[in-house]
């Protein structure tokens, strides 16, 4: 269960506005890029126009749970998407503002504050870049979002491909049937197999649709996390993200690497 459309908003704190503003008339940039990842950046071709974010603290409701029973807790999926979702398009619309063409690097990350069990902030950041040529803006016009590195996204441009988006899926799951007591055999909890392993499947499985959704040819960089957040062992979340890609040339080809051996005199 997830939204097919992006949120529409225009709520950027006054000051992010005027610090974007202030960078973008100074043309004076920064960067959580590395060294290396800033050069390979520029070597592809793309100018680092400013670091940019994203926030969105979410209390998350609450559901009933029917015990002994394996299946989704679908108003906590819902909800948790949806901050992430919010804390991603505030953070391209701080890029929208730099002018920028899209985000590199991009890292999502949730925090648990002190003031509840279940408030959560989720805040996305990157650095926002724009390239020498056209045509690399994502869907609807937007900048496109990458959690690659600046080594693999220059890779990934050599290589004939371009990003288009970073895409996720989730899926908060209740294991009912989890083991009771302690186990003292060797055998398979049939059970909380199939409760987590359907769990992971729903959240690939939407994450792979979203990307389709963006005409991508694939997802790379795939990563799967499971989180607990404040709810006890037997609700988990399961999210998984990547960056979805399309080519942008038949012939997908980098220069193999070459030995180079330093003789002494």
């Amino acid at each position: 269960m997830q939204p097919h459309q992006r949120p529409q908003l225009n709520d950027l704190p006054q000051h992010a506005k005027e610090r974007l503003a202030e960078m973008r008339e100074h043309k004076f940039f920064t960067s959580d890029l590395s060294v290396n990842e800033f050069l390979l950046v520029k070597e592809a071709g793309f100018q680092p126009l400013g670091l940019v974010m994203g926030s969105s603290i979410f209390n998350i409701g609450l559901q009933q749970i029917r015990h002994g029973v394996n299946e989704e807790l679908t108003t906590l999926t819902q909800a948790l998407y949806s901050a992430r979702e919010l804390a991603m398009v505030r953070m391209e619309e701080e890029a929208d503002e730099l002018g920028a063409d899209g985000i590199v690097a991009v890292r999502l990350t949730l925090n648990i504050h002190a003031w509840g069990a279940n408030v959560i902030e989720f805040m996305a950041i990157g650095t926002a870049v724009k390239s020498d040529q056209p045509g690399f803006r994502g869907a609807e016009n937007r900048p496109f979002t990458s959690d690659l590195s600046g080594q693999d996204f220059w890779t990934l441009l050599t290589a004939g491909y371009r990003p288009l988006g970073f895409v996720m899926g989730n899926c908060v799951y209740y294991v009912g049937q989890a083991p009771g007591g302690q186990v003292t055999e060797n055998k398979e909890l049939a059970g909380p197999t199939q409760a987590l392993y359907d769990a992971r499947e729903l959240a690939m499985e939407r994450m792979q649709v979203e990307a389709e959704s963006h005409g991508a040819a694939g997802i790379v960089g795939v990563t799967i996390d499971e989180n607990n957040h404040t709810w006890g062992p037997s609700v988990l979340e399961f999210s998984a993200v990547g960056t979805a890609v399309v080519p942008i040339r038949d012939d997908h080809h980098i220069e193999r690497p070459q030995l180079i051996l330093t003789v002494g005199d």
